[in-house]
């Protein structure tokens, strides 16, 4: 079982299937400096990797969920000589991290507790569902610092929103409200503040408790049918039908079926 982790810049808790992944830098609106950077893509890959977790919350402390790349560290190092560092941090850290989101076989929700910027923002539409408190927000700040997108920004905003609109919101950014973020498809939901963390935390347990290899195949069927062709998609649905056939969930769930009772998946 996955280690906690109780202190640092990124929080670790885990409880009935779910890991808690939290951003723990609210002094500087949990923006990622290489040290959490480096820690997030250790902590996603255990998460991912481990069998007792069977579904993942990454959400923020204070009044921001994640606002991008750390742009006091990133003028510090510009002026220090450590450009190799940030002209290599996509590649070392934002597209492993965004890439073990996107790609475990198992499901994640962003608990969105305040402003979601630049890769803040890319981070929590990697996710697959999207909690949204009343006060959050999205900005795609990119091109504020005369930067492209990244994070996986340019196919998940697209996918959410139409490529129209990822453009209009890339181009010309500003913070897109929790209300409009829902009426956009940004936002899964919208909650008050106080109960985000209880709202995500029943989601969370619910999907914990489900059949996790059925939900780590939908996410791969889904993700691979947006840019593959429909003679593909459907030779990875029969694929994946097949081996969640195969499962022991899949065996329990036909037989309380057949028994007129609720099933008990064990994610196996």
């Amino acid at each position: 079982m996955t280690s906690p982790l109780t202190s640092g810049p990124v929080l670790l808790d885990l409880a009935d299937g779910v890991a808690t992944i939290t951003l723990n830098r609210p002094e500087a609106m949990n923006s990622l400096d290489i040290a959490t950077k480096e820690i997030l893509v250790e902590v996603t890959r255990t998460v991912a990797e481990d069998p007792e977790v069977r579904c993942v919350v990454l959400t923020g402390t204070g009044r921001a969920f994640c606002t991008g790349q750390d742009l006091k560290e990133h003028i510090g190092l510009l002026e220090t000589g450590g450009s190799d560092q940030l002209f290599t941090t996509v590649e070392k850290h934002y597209n492993p991290i965004v890439a073990t989101l996107m790609e475990m076989d198992k499901p994640v929700i962003a608990a969105v507790n305040g402003v979601a910027a630049g890769a803040g923002a890319s981070l929590a539409m990697a996710c697959d569902m999207r909690i949204v408190a009343e006060g959050a927000g999205f900005n795609l700040a990119f091109s504020i610092v005369a930067l492209s997108c990244d994070t996986g920004a340019s196919i998940n905003l697209q996918i959410l929103v139409g490529r129209a609109k990822a453009l209009e919101l890339l181009y010309f950014p500003r913070t897109v409200p929790a209300a409009e973020a829902l009426e956009l498809g940004l936002a899964t939901r919208v909650v008050p503040a106080e109960t985000l963390a209880a709202e995500a935390g029943e989601l969370a347990r619910r999907l914990a408790a489900g059949p996790t290899r059925a939900y780590g195949a939908m996410r791969r069927s889904v993700s691979y049918a947006a840019g593959h062709s429909v003679a593909d998609s459907l030779e990875l649905e029969r694929q994946m039908m097949n081996a969640t056939g195969a499962t022991e969930d899949h065996a329990a769930a036909v037989a309380a079926f057949v028994a007129k009772q609720k099933p008990e998946f064990r994610g196996r």
